[in-house]
């Protein structure tokens, strides 16, 4: 871990702001879709999208579709499926991968394994497929053996798209191979109202090192959520000291 000269700094209105949500914004729950996001959070993001001029995205493991669910409706920037695909500030979106026969295989056999496997769960994201044990930690070396043995059934291509295995907290992933959330980082940067800003990525699992990574080269502040190891230079206890944090820069001074 790179180490911070001090404290975290206070907000400011001229960063611009990256969010993984699970685990950041709201607290892990045993299946995906149970998770609520407490709707004072939710002001204090929106408000924040607004005084930045719309420079705060959401970077999330999630499907796009099931962020705006979480966020009621709400249409964030965001990069979906850990950057598989992405939604500009304009609106528009990008999927950086295609359906393939490969995939609709692995569905099927993940869906018998979850079936057949008290505890374990199956999100389909559409472009990839997380098996998700929270609720049996005792199936995770099953999950991800099962999970391994698709990939390796695929020689790690199907349909055109290259796949991979992505690990985090308590679930495991085949999902398309060459997009993270770093990269989905480093796109926004490039366009407005992103570019030109200080970047603040906040996230608290493996797959969020991307993200710590990419602001760490751009000068910025990467937040670890958490306990862990971690390339992030700053850290904040937990959910609610990133709400904590995040009304500081809405305090008068």
């Amino acid at each position: 871990m790179t180490r911070a000269a001090g404290p975290l700094p206070a907000p400011r209105l001229d960063w611009a702001y990256f969010f993984d949500i699970d685990g950041t914004l709201v607290d892990f729950t045993d299946a995906p879709r149970a998770a609520r996001l407490d709707g004072d959070l939710r002001g204090i993001i929106e408000r924040l999208h607004g005084a930045t001029g719309g420079a705060v995205a959401l970077i999330s493991g999630r499907a796009i579709a099931d962020i705006d669910v979480l966020l009621s409706g709400t249409r964030f920037p965001a990069a979906g499926q850990h950057g598989t695909e992405r939604r500009d500030a304009s609106g528009t979106v990008t999927h950086h991968a295609r359906p393939s026969p490969e995939l609709d295989r692995a569905r099927l056999t993940l869906s018998r394994a979850a079936a057949a496997h008290h505890g374990l769960l199956l999100e389909d994201k559409g472009l990839s497929l997380a098996v998700h044990y929270r609720r049996a930690p005792r199936l995770g070396g099953y999950a991800h053996r099962l999970v391994r043995s698709l990939l390796a059934g695929t020689g790690g291509t199907g349909g055109g798209t290259r796949y991979a295995v992505q690990t985090g907290k308590r679930v495991v992933e085949l999902k398309p191979a060459g997009r993270d959330k770093g990269v989905a980082v480093l796109e926004f940067m490039r366009e407005e109202p992103f570019r030109g800003r200080t970047p603040v990525f906040v996230g608290d699992d493996v797959t969020d090192e991307f993200g710590f990574a990419a602001v760490n080269r751009l000068h910025g502040h990467s937040v670890k959520v958490g306990s862990g190891r971690t390339v992030a230079r700053w850290r904040l206890r937990d959910v609610r000291a990133v709400r904590e944090w995040l009304e500081r820069g809405f305090e008068t001074p």
